[in-house]
């Protein structure tokens, strides 16, 4: 049975392999990795997981009632109300005038807030975090762009952030996925390890930038926040919170397999592991070990879970362990309630 497993595990890895290797190499970022990523926007689906309070709902039914596509109901002439939509059968029937309502159908602004900091340029197994990010926000991108959305957002680290206003046209998704390779490029060149003074200024920066969000989204917006959630502030969920007033939030949370438990080993191994700061060293091998630590890594990730739920968004889970491609395929992410 143990061999059996194995194997299936050795299987799964190739998979994931070939499918990365076909765009990435894991580290690095191309725009033509990302560009790629627009023959699978089937994969995903941005259909409004609930009704938003504004008027502009965007390509899906808004509240308020128009000149549409989609008939909404018939209620008695008011003045003012256009005659070309008075209903004559309705008003033949009951002697009194009606007039037909219908819901408006606009564009709806998707903005995609995609975290590059420090913290997310790590991984264990087959990606760093960052770049499976990337992968994602170019997935979301391509995906908005077929509905007919306008795509815009920001792309930030610790020193530096791009931000793109909605646009509908090809540019604008284009014009996203060259800032994500550009930014991408610049935390790889400016890694290093982390002091008490840059962790604070990680997180100040994060919440500046979730600020920024903020000030972005339009009412109606949907907005797709790419992150670990490692510099997660209460300013930063005040600053979520006030999003999910008006707008739908949705945030990704990408973590590495090591950030959940520690790898498997038959025989004890000690192995020192950092976080840039800080030195652990741990036993591999050693169960009792490794149940204390997958358990802390639990509390940590429903930590960050509970706060982000509170503020009112939904958040969807991804690994950057394996191909994104073959996480969706399998359903891991619920891309709709």
């Amino acid at each position: 049975m143990w061999f059996s497993s194995k194997k299936q595990k050795i299987a799964q890895q190739d998979t994931n392999k070939i499918l990365v290797d076909i765009l990435s190499n894991g580290i690095e970022l191309s725009i033509d990795e990302l560009i790629q990523y627009q023959s699978k926007t089937s994969l995903i689906n941005l259909a409004a997981a609930k009704n938003l309070h504004s008027k502009m709902s965007g390509n899906y039914l808004a509240r308020s009632k128009g000149r549409g596509m989609e008939f909404d109901e018939v209620r008695h002439y008011q003045n003012g109300d256009d005659i070309r939509a008075i209903d004559w059968r309705v008003t033949a029937r009951t002697g009194k005038t009606h007039t037909k309502l219908f819901k408006e159908e606009v564009e709806r602004p998707v903005l995609i807030a995609t975290d590059l900091s420090e913290n997310m340029l790590f991984g264990s197994q087959l990606l760093f975090k960052s770049v499976q990010a990337a992968h994602l926000a170019s997935l979301v991108a391509w995906h908005a762009k077929s509905r007919g959305d306008r795509v815009g957002g920001i792309v930030f680290n610790q020193h530096f952030h791009a931000e793109l206003k909605p646009r509908s046209r090809l540019q604008g998704v284009l014009h996203y996925l060259h800032i994500l390779s550009q930014v991408h490029h610049k935390s790889i060149q400016s890694q290093t390890d982390l002091t008490n003074e840059e962790q604070i200024h990680n997180k100040r920066s994060f919440e500046e930038n979730c600020g920024r969000i903020r000030q972005l989204a339009k009412p109606g917006s949907l907005v797709y926040l790419i992150t670990d959630g490692f510099n997660l502030t209460t300013d930063s969920i005040r600053h979520l919170a006030n999003i999910t007033r008006h707008c739908e939030l949705v945030v990704c949370l990408i973590t590495d397999p090591l950030e959940h438990e520690l790898p498997e080993s038959e025989n004890k191994i000690s192995v020192a592991v950092t976080d840039g700061q800080h030195r652990q060293q741990f036993t591999l091998g050693d169960n009792k070990m490794a149940l204390r630590y997958s358990e802390q890594a639990a509390r940590l990730n429903k930590n960050k879970e509970e706060l982000l739920s509170k503020a009112g968004a939904r958040i969807l889970n991804f690994t950057a362990g394996e191909a994104l491609e073959a996480q969706l395929k399998k359903g891991v992410a619920s891309w709709s309630r």
